[in-house]
C-alpha cells in the first residue's frame, strides 16, 4: 500500500497548520513561528465508521484491529473509593481526593519549582501499594537515584527508565503493567512517525495522544511533567491542556520557601482548591495552617502593617501587607508594589488624597505582601489603605484587627464575596477585631459562630475615624 508525504507548516505557538509558509501565523499572528514538516499518510482499505459498509457486507465498529462494543451505563462501575491517595493531603486536596484511575495529569510550573522533586516523593507512599514506572527523558537513573537519596525515597516498587522515544516507552507500559506511570517530561518525548523535533507542537500533542489511548485502555493513571514558556503558559499552549484530564501549576518564587498547587482544570474534582508546601533540605513538606506561619514573623507595634484574609479558592489564608511612605528626594514621587497590582495602588492613593484628605504629590509610596503572595481580589483595598494610613500617621494597628473589603473611587466600602470564611478563619487564628464595609457587617451580625467585634465602615471618613489617635 502507497504511503503518500505531504509537507505541511505547523505554528510552534498556537498549532494552525497551512499548506504554505508564512512569515506571520494567521491565528495567533505570531512572527516566524511556522515550521516545515513532512506528514506521511496511508490510504484506508476500508471504509470507517459512517463511510459505507465494510467488505462481506458488515459495518463493525473497529478500533486497533478489535471489535468495540459500547456498554450501558448500569453495567459500568465508578467507585470514588478507588481513588489512589499520594500520601500528601494538600496533593490529594488539589486532585479531589485522590489520583483517578485511567487519569492523565498535567504538572507545571517555572524550572526547579519542584515539579520532578513532588513526583518523586509521592513514590514513596504509593509505592507501599503500586507499582510506579518513572520515565525521565532530561535525567539518568543514576540521576535520579541521587534525587531519590537526598528525598529518601527507597521504595522496591519504583522502576526507573531514561527513554524519550514514545513508542517505546507505551511498549514498556504494555509490557511491564504498571499500576501508575509518571513521565518527566512531555517535551522531551518523541514519535519516529513525525519528522519534527521534540518539544514542537506536534510532537507534544501526538505523543499525548498516544498516551491517554494507554492511560484509558490500561486504566492507568499517568502523571505529566510540562514545561512552561516566557509568558508562564505550559509549552504547546492549550492543545495539551484541553487534551488531559487535570492541569495542575506549581506557583511562587523560587527564591522563597512557600509553593502553591493550584488545579486550573480537574475533570475529577474542584478547581477552587490549592494545596500549600514550603521547599526544605530534604523536599517539599505540607503547610497545614499557612495562615499562622506566614504571621508568624510579623514585627509587633509597628506602623504601617496590617493582616488581610485573602481567598485561594475556596481556602482562606491570612497574609500580612506592609507599607512604607516617606518624603520623595526626586520630582516625582515613586510607586513600588510587590505582591499587588501597581495601577491599583495609584487608585488606592488617588482615592486617600482626593475623599480622605492626605496629600501623597511629594511623598513615595511602597507596598509589600509578606510570604510572595499575589493579591489580585478587590477585597485587598481595604487593607492595603489601613496600612498606607497607618504609615502616613505613624500609628500602629493593633495586633489582634484585621481588614477586607473593596474601595469605590467615591471613596464608599463594598462588600466581597465569602465573608463569613473569611471571618471565621480570623477567629480561629485568634484574632479578636474586624474592619469591613458597613454591609458586610450587617449580614455577619445575624451569624450566632461569630464573636469578633466589628467594626463596619460605609466610607473612606469611617476608616479615618477608626485609624486616627484621638485629639487630647
Amino acid at each position: 500500500m502507497a504511503v503518500k508525504s505531504k509537507t505541511i507548516y505547523v505554528c510552534e505557538q498556537c498549532g494552525y497548520e497551512s499548506g504554505k509558509w508564512y512569515g506571520k501565523c494567521p491565528q495567533c499572528g505570531s512572527w516566524n513561528t511556522l515550521q516545515e514538516q513532512i506528514r506521511q499518510t496511508a490510504p484506508s482499505s476500508r471504509k470507517g465508521l459512517g463511510g459505507g459498509p465494510a467488505p462481506g457486507g458488515e459495518n463493525p465498529a473497529v478500533y486497533g484491529g478489535s471489535f468495540v462494543q459500547p456498554k450501558k451505563l448500569a453495567s459500568i462501575t465508578a467507585d470514588d473509593k478507588e481513588r489512589y491517595h499520594t500520601g500528601l493531603s494538600e496533593l490529594d486536596r488539589v486532585l479531589g481526593g485522590g489520583i483517578v484511575r485511567g487519569s492523565l495529569i498535567l504538572v507545571g510550573g517555572d524550572p526547579g519549582i519542584g515539579k520532578s522533586t513532588l513526583m518523586l516523593q509521592i513514590c514513596q507512599h504509593l509505592g507501599q501499594k503500586y507499582s510506579i514506572l518513572y520515565v525521565s527523558g532530561e535525567e539518568s537513573e543514576r540521576q535520579i537515584k541521587l534525587r531519590a537519596n537526598r528525598l529518601k525515597v527507597d521504595t522496591d516498587s519504583l522502576s526507573l527508565v531514561s527513554l524519550t522515544d514514545m513508542e517505546a516507552v507505551t511498549a514498556l507500559i504494555e509490557s511491564t503493567a504498571p499500576q501508575i506511570v509518571i513521565v518527566d517530561s512531555i517535551q522531551t518525548m518523541t514519535s519516529s512517525a513525525f519528522s519534527s523535533g521534540a518539544g514542537s507542537i506536534t510532537q507534544v500533542r501526538e505523543c499525548t495522544q498516544m498516551l491517554i489511548h494507554t492511560a484509558k485502555t490500561s486504566d492507568i493513571p499517568i502523571f505529566l511533567i510540562g514545561h512552561v514558556n516566557k509568558d508562564g503558559a505550559i509549552a504547546g499552549p492549550k492543545v495539551l491542556e484541553h487534551m488531559v484530564d487535570a492541569v495542575l501549576y506549581f506557583e511562587g518564587d523560587k527564591q522563597l520557601s512557600f509553593r502553591i498547587l493550584r488545579a486550573v482544570k480537574n475533570r475529577y474534582g474542584s478547581t477552587n482548591e490549592i494545596g500549600v508546601f514550603e521547599m526544605g533540605e530534604e523536599g517539599l513538606e505540607e503547610v497545614d495552617n499557612p495562615s499562622k506561619m506566614l504571621l508568624a514573623e510579623r514585627p509587633a507595634n509597628v506602623s504601617g502593617t496590617c493582616v488581610f484574609c485573602m481567598m485561594e479558592g475556596t481556602r482562606p489564608i491570612l497574609a500580612e501587607v506592609q507599607a512604607l511612605v516617606c518624603k520623595t528626594g526626586f520630582g516625582n514621587p515613586r510607586r513600588m508594589s510587590t505582591g499587588f497590582d501597581s495601577n491599583r495602588l495609584n487608585l488606592i492613593l488617588a482615592v486617600l488624597e482626593k475623599r480622605g484628605g492626605l496629600f501623597f504629590g511629594n511623598i513615595d509610596a511602597y507596598i509589600n505582601v509578606v510570604g510572595g503572595l499575589e493579591m489580585d481580589e478587590p477585597a485587598a483595598d481595604l487593607p492595603i489603605g489601613a496600612a498606607v494610613i497607618s504609615a502616613y500617621i505613624n500609628r500602629p494597628i493593633p495586633e489582634d484587627l484585621f481588614a477586607f473589603g473593596e474601595i469605590g473611587l467615591a471613596g464608599e466600602f463594598r462588600s466581597v464575596t465569602h465573608g463569613r470564611s473569611r471571618v471565621l478563619e480570623a477567629q480561629r487564628l485568634g484574632f479578636s477585631r474586624c474592619i469591613l464595609p458597613m454591609t458586610e457587617k450587617k449580614k455577619l451580625e445575624k451569624e450566632t459562630d461569630i464573636h469578633l467585634q466589628l467594626y463596619g465602615v460605609a466610607n473612606l471618613g469611617d476608616l479615618l475615624r477608626l485609624l486616627r489617635p484621638k485629639e487630647s
